[in-house]
């Protein structure tokens, strides 16, 4: 599965949103300062995902972007969805002009890892990826 430079930016300007805890907002310059994305590709992203109503936009003093539904109820397979799109589409194979029939095993295969992922995304919120614990730092294994 390959993940797009627009997916993982916009989860990752979600989490900052999120970080910030219920109701708070965050400006474009911030959520691109914490992140180190250019401010013009943060607001790229923000408008995808107020269009996809995930963040709302909130004007004044305090003004910024805020979640539009509780960080619970926000799932990473949403997200990505509004972001991207899905590993593997139905009419895949039709597009790329696939030879085979109908009921290509290939084809069954990719169905199913589909669904498989779509369960994991799909009971993934970003309150579970803020929960998460950070990366252990990998060590370097010396053989002599």
């Amino acid at each position: 599965m390959k993940i797009s430079a627009q997916e993982e930016y916009g989860i990752r300007c979600l989490l900052q949103i999120g970080r910030r805890g219920e109701g708070a907002s965050l400006t474009i310059p911030e959520i691109s300062e914490a992140e180190g994305i250019s401010g013009p590709y943060v607001a790229k992203l923000m408008r995808v995902l107020r269009r996809s109503g995930l963040v709302k936009s909130v004007r004044g003093q305090s003004g910024g972007y805020v979640l539009a539904r509780s960080f619970d109820r926000i799932t990473l397979g949403e997200a990505l969805a509004v972001l991207g799109g899905r590993l593997y589409d139905l009419d895949y194979c039709d597009q790329h002009f696939c030879v085979q029939p109908p009921d290509c095993s290939i084809r069954g295969v990719w169905r199913r890892v589909q669904t498989a992922v779509d369960e994991i995304l799909t009971g993934t919120t970003l309150k579970d990826l803020l929960a998460a614990p950070a990366p252990q730092q990998l060590t370097t294994i010396r053989l002599n």
